[in-house]
């Protein structure tokens, strides 16, 4: 395997030349050889404006193939990748940039009603910090028709998209820089589920391994049609996403937003054949009253984690779409990809488990007193990240003076090695002297069949400390009060795991990469 990915950019246009690479819905197709082609521009056009090798170049944008070309040609510049989140306000992003010291940005113009770059400057005016540092901004058009009105024109100093690859064209004869397996490829920010994020930093040689291993696993080829609707600044977007198909030559077919009933019209149009998401996405599209009138017969691949699957949504998945293989895997920013359930695992494996350890992963659970043999996961391995940005302590905390990455994550494993996610530790409560996890009442909620998703967390309490409650998001059309809730779990959990509360909302508050956001939850609850 190639070792960079700006080889590995190469690599693909020599073997899938003339595969469709990239499958915009609306924008252009482009193939593995034009895609290399586009690269090189990009890379040229980067180092012309004074970018150099180990520069910071940060993308600010949503899933179209301007983000694919951007990240994968400041790596072919030598520079490294830092993907911004799309949903960080203005402040949130300049935080990144500050802290990640980048010299080129790329962001998207106006889209959904914001525009990214205004609302950059007026953080900037406002916190007395400067952009100057940024030698090159390039405005990427994301609305659906690719096309900036008027008024969007960007102001002095920043390119349009087609300016800033007019650059790249017009120096054809630049001589890349030599990019290094051990170089930084990328910088990605936590999702700050419990706090402010941290910048987990991870080499080529790290970035691609965790790809082929994901891609191995899903047994992914230069056949599948790869519908990427989890966001690209996102470890499952990006290096499940983008690198898996650059390594297996399989087609990219970018989402610019969720939507069930868009994501189930592509699935027929473009004949999906893998799609990994949340659990979330598929609770959606199982749940949409018009499904059965979409052709999603061409299915063959899910693959979901990013949160604790439910039992009930896995046995669904299975009987009533149409995937030959439904997979479970267990990751984070930190690692990428950790354990992964294979094809032909029986289903009880893929329902209850999230598979057993894949790209070099050591895993061991903490020897800890907690109930049913669960504990931290601790992971060890060649593809554990290379640190947090600038935050040794916060580094030497998660990463001990043996190698173990502590995840904060809870689980236990099977004498077959295969991985159980029970929870977050942080997110376990005490209820009259007993630990409860919350995922376990979340698992018995979806067995209610009204039940589309719930959280639960733990609330103050006077008599008992703390005791659990229950946020429900209901199916559509489905009715429910608290009193059947507090039922049913009567029913199948020891009094102290029952929630004392419970309330009813729309959504869960969630982050890009589909996990509900408790912290947020028990703010509002206090």
């Amino acid at each position: 395997m190639e070792l960079t990915i700006p080889a590995a950019v190469e690599r693909a246009a020599r073997l899938f030349g003339d595969n469709t690479a990239i499958a915009e819905p609306g924008g252009p197709r482009l193939t593995y050889r034009q895609l290399h082609h586009r690269v090189l521009g990009v890379a040229g056009a980067i180092i012309e404006h004074g970018v150099r090798p180990g520069d910071r170049v940060a993308v600010w944008s949503p899933n179209t193939h301007h983000w694919v070309l951007a990240a994968l040609g400041a790596q072919a510049a030598g520079a490294t990748l830092v993907p911004v989140n799309t949903r960080f306000t203005g402040p949130e992003a300049l935080d990144v940039l500050d802290r990640s010291c980048a010299t080129a940005l790329f962001v998207a113009g106006p889209f959904l009603g914001t525009d990214r770059l205004a609302a950059l400057r007026g953080a900037d005016s406002a916190e007395s910090r400067q952009l100057s540092g940024l030698r090159l901004i390039v405005r990427i058009p994301a609305e659906s028709d690719s096309m900036e009105p008027d008024s969007s024109r960007p102001s002095a100093g920043v390119l349009t998209w087609a300016e800033f690859e007019a650059y790249g064209a017009a120096s054809p004869e630049l001589v890349l820089p030599v990019v290094e397996p051990s170089d930084v490829s990328d910088i990605l920010f936590t999702s700050g589920t419990t706090g402010r994020s941290k910048g987990a930093m991870s080499s080529h040689a790290q970035a691609l391994a965790v790809a082929a291993a994901w891609a191995e696993c899903g047994e992914v080829t230069s056949a599948d049609r790869y519908l990427v609707v989890n966001p690209f600044f996102h470890s499952f977007g990006y290096k499940a996403g983008i690198l898996v198909c650059l390594l297996t030559g399989a087609t990219i077919v970018p989402q610019l937003v969720y939507d069930p009933e868009q994501t189930m019209r592509l699935i027929g149009a473009e004949r999906i054949t893998v799609l990994p998401g949340a659990p979330t996405i598929y609770q959606t599209i199982l749940d949409h009253p018009a499904r059965r009138s979409f052709d999603l017969s061409s299915l063959r691949l899910a693959v979901t984690g990013a949160a604790v699957v439910p039992v009930a949504l896995v046995e669904r998945m299975q009987s009533e779409l149409s995937f030959d293989v439904v997979l479970t895997a267990y990751g984070l920013t930190e690692a990428v990809v950790v354990t992964m359930c294979r094809p032909g695992d029986p289903p009880r494996i893929v329902a209850t488990t999230s598979g057993r350890a894949t790209a070099g992963f050591d895993v061991r659970i903490a020897d800890t007193a907690h109930q049913d043999n669960t504990g931290e996961i601790l992971l060890r391995g060649p593809n554990v990240m290379l640190g947090y940005l600038d935050d040794p302590a916060a580094t030497k905390e998660a990463i001990d003076a043996d190698g173990w990455l502590h995840t904060g994550d809870v689980g236990r494993l099977d004498e077959g090695g295969n991985l159980t996610v029970t929870d977050r530790l942080k997110d376990m409560y005490i209820c009259g002297g007993f630990n409860v996890y919350p995922a376990e009442v979340e698992q018995v909620l979806a067995r209610l069949p009204a039940v589309a998703e719930s959280a639960v967390i733990g609330v103050p309490d006077g008599r008992l400390g703390e005791v659990g409650k229950a946020f429900v998001v209901t199916r559509p059309g489905q009715e429910l009060t608290a009193a059947e809730v507090i039922a049913h779990c009567r029913e199948r959990l020891a009094n102290f795991k029952v929630p004392r509360q419970v309330e009813f909302r729309p959504a869960l508050p969630r982050n890009p990469s589909g996990k509900a956001l408790k912290r947020l939850l028990r703010q509002e609850s206090q």
